[in-house]
């Protein structure tokens, strides 16, 4: 099962190196990682995505707790949260291509942010899967290139991740 992680870490050179490390050292997976500084300077949010049992979901939250730069970690879908990605997405912009891009982005709320003579460049935010489904419905031969940010994340109501 996919778990989002929300990490308030000191905000340190190093720091996500040993979280990635600890990881790497136990063979666990990240399928997506997000690290921000917060409002307070000396700390960062990382917001991690990965996979696993209960058990070893437990396991990988336990040794993070025991990461000195670690000061408190939230598994956010343990509760209700929202959370977004962010995809850029440059595809060729044909004559005949221009108003069925234009006519998907508005199906899908992304947004036109660049036009070139051959090419648009849109915006998209939301859950990883309508990021998957936008792809799925344009044509694959008119993709040139994506960059997608990872998934972040937050709880919803009074519930925070603050020191």
């Amino acid at each position: 099962m996919k778990h989002i992680i929300s990490i308030l870490l000191e905000n340190e050179s190093g720091a996500l190196s040993r979280v990635a490390g600890l990881f790497s050292a136990r063979g666990y997976n990240i399928e997506s990682l997000t690290v921000a500084p917060t409002e307070d300077a000396s700390l960062s949010r990382m917001t991690l995505v990965t996979n696993g049992s209960d058990d070893i979901i437990e396991q990988i939250t336990k040794q993070l707790n025991k990461l000195v730069d670690v000061v408190k970690l939230l598994d956010l879908t343990e509760g209700r949260h929202i959370e977004r990605e962010l995809m850029l997405i440059k595809v060729k912009a044909t004559p005949d291509s221009r108003d069925e891009i234009r006519h998907l982005a508005d199906i899908f709320r992304g947004r036109i942010i660049d036009v070139s003579q051959g090419t648009y460049t849109m915006e998209l935010t939301g859950k990883a899967e309508k990021l998957d489904a936008f792809i799925r419905e344009i044509d694959p031969e008119l993709i040139l290139e994506t960059v997608r940010s990872g998934v972040t994340g937050i709880a919803r109501g009074e519930k925070c991740l603050r020191v």
